[in-house]
């Protein structure tokens, strides 16, 4: 219990921060992240939402706590947290907060909030907590915590009026993770916190908290001495691009945190360093295109001129033809990030090179030698809009867009790109979370290849060798009674230092109107070869598709050469997507997994305009939570970065990051290269739609 003093001086902070003061909430007030990695004071949170979309990671430490944290706000008005964390342990959480009020007017911010909900539950809390801006420059929060911030001058639950249940918290216990402990969330014991934040300028910004925390595992297990509740800190955050902190924490120790911040909707380089599109050759002011392509070696020509422009500006052209006043184009976009800005640079080429008669453009952008779809355009509209306001609302409302199954545009074009593209550069590879060392890494060199048989058949392999690293360094592998089919994935080219990564030969097809294929055939990945097929139903106008694959796979030698083990197995999946084509995309598959386990995977994707891609995702199957081990089921956060976003100049490559809590083999899928979906979507409606802003760049 606490005493009256405390609770009497606590009382008066939560009470000014639901009082009457009606000063504004500061828009422009960067958002302070904590030791935790997340929205808040020092230790404690606060009610305040980041900007939506903004990512950041910090690395926090004081005494002999060390954590790291990637938050991601995911909504306007929901942030989520994954943490490595290292006390005595090492340890992975998830947090969730979601803002149920902002502030407006007299009324405060308010934030209700779960730690570690999906952990193993040593810094399992929960809390709701409210924040006002008090003036210009001083903002204060105060909240109830339970858990672990209902540890220190706890008392009696006030949800127990509600059911008495609340009152009773189960005794900690560290678990295996990966299950959320739903009869201990707001139970048990509550207290007060809370902090205030004053902003010296607009750099720097002074904090003081009182915190709920007892840090009991800490004090008992690593000796941390804490002293006092109080906190203060200072912080320093010069842009928008990094914050560092340094603080004096609970009466005995210092700690510093530094956090960076993306926001993935802005650039360095918002308007790309890519040269100027062409403007719009307007047929009346007498532009130099041919009369007509009415003979057969006019449109050999013409198409000829064509490949050639459009190879200036990062396009291949794989054919074309005129029948009547319409001219369709097959082409394939090598290198902006989006088809609706290849899209709208290669509609304007055409006015200038088409024959004057010609009045409609359709256009087939292409990828892995498949049509995704065929956009059709009035000349006219190009002609007209170009310089008009709101002009890509209003071209995208004029473009048809519709299925380009069939056959090629009856007049290729001989491409000069060689077929066969080889290349050599380093690599860094790193591995997460091994239960003996937080991060292993290996630098090498990779050499790749790709032999283009075909636009759709393509022979493509690469080949790794270790420089320096310690990836070969293995820690303890845990035992299971599943196959070992990812547990033991440190130790493929460890004690070699290199290897085959992969070497495919994969064809993609377009069997039927809305329908794409895939074989795919060779040393599919890391860990397994075989054979992989798949199937994808896919309208172009339509927010859902559906797709099956199936695989049959052995596992690979350790020394990744040309051998395998003796497991193999047949592994597949139906599955579903959905574009809500506001940047959110969903994924169920559902199926066999590597290790024989039947389940189902569930995703669910952030995509920004720019490229950039977060999501989460989860997988439960019929594993028990026992018998597939620390975590209970496979999950974790895929983050995609573009290139061109890094860079500024155009390029359709991307850096994929995967977090996951813990690789196990429950739940584990066949990573195969060159998915339908993937390559599909980007040219369908629903995603040309959410990026035709790029259009007329």
């Amino acid at each position: 219990m606490v005493n009256v003093n405390k609770k009497c001086f606590f009382a008066g902070i939560a009470i000014a921060a639901f009082s009457g003061t009606t000063v504004a909430a500061q828009d422009d007030w960067r958002t302070n992240y904590t030791l935790f990695g997340t929205p808040g004071i020092i230790d404690m949170p606060s009610a305040v939402a980041p900007a939506d979309g903004e990512l950041s990671s910090t690395l926090a430490m004081f005494a002999d706590n060390w954590r790291t944290t990637f938050t991601f706000q995911v909504l306007p008005r929901l942030t989520g947290s994954f943490r490595y964390s290292q006390l005595d342990t090492y340890d992975r959480s998830f947090d969730f907060q979601y803002q149920i009020l902002t502030e407006n007017g007299s009324r405060p911010a308010v934030a209700i909030g779960l730690r570690d909900f999906l952990g193993t539950g040593i810094y399992s809390s929960e809390y709701i907590v409210a924040t006002k801006t008090l003036s210009p420059n001083v903002r204060l929060s105060g909240g109830l915590g339970w858990g672990r911030l209902g540890s220190l001058n706890g008392f009696t639950n006030p949800l127990g009026v509600v059911d008495e249940r609340f009152e009773t918290r189960s005794s900690f216990d560290i678990g295996k993770g990966g299950t959320a402990r739903l009869d201990q969330f707001f139970r048990g014991d509550a207290a007060f916190f809370g902090g205030l934040e004053w902003r010296i300028n607009e750099d720097w910004t002074a904090v003081a908290e009182y915190s709920s925390d007892a840090y009991e595992r800490e004090t008992t297990l690593s000796g941390f001495n804490r002293r006092s509740p109080l906190n203060f800190g200072l912080k320093w955050q010069p842009n928008d691009v990094y914050q560092l902190g340094a603080y004096y924490v609970y009466g005995t120790d210092i700690g510093v945190s530094a956090t960076i911040i993306i926001d993935p909707k802005s650039s360095n380089f918002p308007s790309g360093l890519e040269g100027a599109p062409m403007p719009v050759g307007v047929r009346a002011e007498g532009i130099a295109a041919a009369a007509s392509w009415d003979t057969p070696q006019a449109q050999t020509s013409g198409v000829g001129t064509l490949g050639q422009v459009m190879a200036t500006d990062g396009f291949r052209l794989l054919g074309a033809e005129v029948v009547g006043n319409t001219m369709r184009v097959q082409y394939e976009n090598t290198s902006y990030r989006t088809e609706a800005q290849g899209l709208g640079r290669v509609a304007r080429m055409l006015s200038h090179v088409a024959p004057i008669n010609v009045d409609t453009f359709v256009l087939e952008p292409t990828q892995r030698g498949i049509a995704l779809s065929a956009v059709t355009l009035s000349r006219s509209d190009l002609e007209e809009l170009e310089n008009t306001p709101n002009a890509a609302a209003l071209s995208y409302d004029r473009a048809i867009f519709g299925d380009a199954a069939g056959p090629a545009p009856a007049i290729g074009w001989d491409d000069p790109t060689p077929a066969f593209l080889w290349g050599i550069s380093p690599y860094m590879e790193v591995a997460l979370f091994d239960g003996d060392q937080p991060a292993r890494a290996d630098l090498g060199i990779e050499a790749s290849f790709q032999y283009e048989i075909q636009p759709n058949l393509v022979l493509a392999g690469a080949y790794r060798q270790r420089i320096v690293g310690n990836r070969d360094e293995i820690g303890a592998i845990s035992a299971s009674t599943l196959p070992a089919v990812r547990r033991d994935g440190l130790r493929y080219g460890a004690e070699s230092g290199g290897g085959i990564e992969n070497l495919t030969l994969a064809w993609y097809g377009r069997p039927a109107p809305n329908l794409y294929s895939r074989v795919s055939v060779g040393y599919l990945e890391r860990m397994f070869g075989g054979v992989s097929a798949e199937l994808l139903w896919k309208p172009v106008d339509s927010p859902l598709a559906l797709g099956a694959e199936v695989n049959y796979v052995a596992q690979r030698d350790f020394d990744l050469g040309f051998g395998f083990q003796d497991y193999d197995i047949m592994t597949g999946h139906v599955s579903a997507y959905y574009d809500f084509n506001n940047g959110f995309q969903a994924q169920l598959d559902v199926g066999r997994y590597l290790a024989g386990d039947y389940g189902a995977t569930f995703q669910l994707d952030r995509e920004f305009d720019n490229g950039w891609k977060v999501g989460a995702y989860f997988t439960l199957t019929d594993v028990p939570f026992d018998d597939f081990g620390e975590g209970s089921f496979d999950k974790g956060i895929v983050v995609e970065i573009p290139t061109d976003w890094v860079l500024g100049r155009p390029t359709r490559d991307t850096t994929a990051t995967r977090l996951s809590s813990l690789e196990r083999d429950g739940g584990a899928r066949l990573r195969v290269d060159g998915r339908l979906y993937e390559i599909v979507h980007d040219g369908h409606q629903g995603n040309m739609g959410d990026q035709w802003g790029r259009y007329w760049r």
